[in-house]
């Protein structure tokens, strides 16, 4: 082989490795405009739902006397984010897209005082402006780079620049680690860590009410996603099995996810759902379920259940922290 083709060869691979490497910081400017996305216009109305300020950007719809689902009909994600109320204060999980300004909502369903905390990282559930009370996940990875409690989120753990967000930098109030009490007062949720979408991804246990608050881990939107930067397979595999076991007592528990279906029904996910999740994960990492397409690969995980991820070659099924809960 000559010495010209030699360094040829040399120099694409470099590239390849270069590409594969970069691949986040190439494909999602390739796919995003940097401007805001359009609102679906003749998105469905939330059944049940209280349209909320001058464009209805917003819909309530109240779940129990101290629980509010705060959808967003008309944004392509159809979010959805949940205000949980206490006897002493409120937390708000979720805080919607960065273009509409949740606060407002907010104030007129609660005197108390709230506090807001992100189920991730990602833009379209961090919303705008500021608030006097942040709890945020107390894990090493995320802990060790945050300058006292002033923590701001990674270019790949936002994304927000995708529709032209800045990433906000946040004075945490209240760091929580996994497995811990939030206690609102005669009300406590169990904060249980749930990556593979990303790896700051939390959920949130109400154990009296046998309802969980799971983010992007599972929701009845009709497609989860393993792709993005931060994101892992085995940290998917990990948590679903880890919340099973943690469930087995609550055979009816709800998971209210935070993306509505196309009907923009409040999320209503069962345990059935997490445990067919859970038993295909199982079957891509063994190779028995093939997925569709190049990258991203699209896997049927059950009936209006789909999971985006990337291919095979690409996809770690080593979990953040092994520790953390051994897959059965």
């Amino acid at each position: 082989m000559g010495r010209k083709v030699l360094v040829g060869l040399l120099v694409l691979v470099m590239l390849g490795t270069i590409a594969i490497s970069q691949r986040h910081k190439i494909l999602i400017p390739l796919i995003t405009s940097g401007t805001q996305i359009s609102q679906l216009l003749d998105a469905n109305p939330v059944p049940g739902g209280q349209p909320f300020g001058d464009e209805n950007h917003f819909s309530i719809v109240q779940l129990d006397a101290k629980t509010y689902a705060i959808a967003e009909p008309y944004s392509w994600a159809r979010n959805v984010n949940y205000l949980v109320l206490g006897d002493s204060r409120a937390l708000l999980f979720d805080a919607g897209v960065g273009h509409y300004d949740i606060r407002p909502v907010v104030a007129s369903l609660t005197d108390l005082p709230v506090t807001f905390m992100p189920s991730h990282f990602h833009y379209d559930h961090t919303g705008q402006g500021t608030w006097a009370k942040i709890a945020i996940v107390d894990l090493p990875h995320v802990r060790e780079r945050a300058d006292g409690n002033l923590l701001q989120p990674t270019w790949g753990e936002h994304l927000g620049d995708g529709e032209g967000i800045d990433m906000p930098t946040w004075n945490v109030t209240e760091w929580v680690k996994p497995n811990s009490l939030i206690d609102l007062g005669n009300r406590e949720l169990l904060l249980i860590y749930t990556p593979g979408h990303t790896s700051n991804s939390v959920s949130l246990l109400d154990v009296q009410r046998q309802v969980m608050f799971s983010g992007d881990f599972i929701s009845d939107g009709g497609l989860l996603n393993s792709m993005f930067p931060t994101a892992r397979l085995g940290d998917y595999l990990q948590s679903a099995d880890k919340v099973l076991d943690r469930t087995n007592a609550m055979q009816e528990i709800i998971f209210r996810g935070a993306h509505a279906s196309p009907a923009n029904t409040i999320p209503n996910s069962s345990r059935d759902d997490l445990q067919t999740l859970r038993d295909q994960l199982i079957e891509i990492r063994e190779g028995r379920l093939q997925g569709q397409g190049p990258y991203p690969v699209v896997y049927k995980i059950a009936e209006g259940m789909l999971l985006n991820t990337e291919s095979a070659f690409l996809q770690n099924w080593d979990p953040t922290y092994p520790d953390d809960h051994e897959v059965h």
